[in-house]
């Protein structure tokens, strides 16, 4: 089917149904994480939880990696 099909045929859904298009677009478009990925942000997250100190700004951060990479 089209777009423009779609487009054409889309106030004839109801409410419940346009949502439904949406939320399904939109998962289409989500990128999804390797296993190994998933793992390193939970362990990091952990670490975290366990010592809040550890964390960097955002400034922090941004500095470090201009300093190293922008010259």
């Amino acid at each position: 089917m089209s777009l423009d099909r779609v487009l054409e045929e889309l106030p004839a859904f109801s409410v419940a149904e346009r949502q439904l298009l949406i939320r399904r677009a939109l998962e289409i478009d989500e990128l999804s994480l390797a296993p190994e990925e998933e793992k390193l942000i939970a362990s990091r997250l952990e670490d975290h939880r366990r010592d809040p100190s550890s964390v960097v700004s955002f400034d922090e951060m941004k500095r470090a990696l201009r300093s190293r990479f922008v010259k």
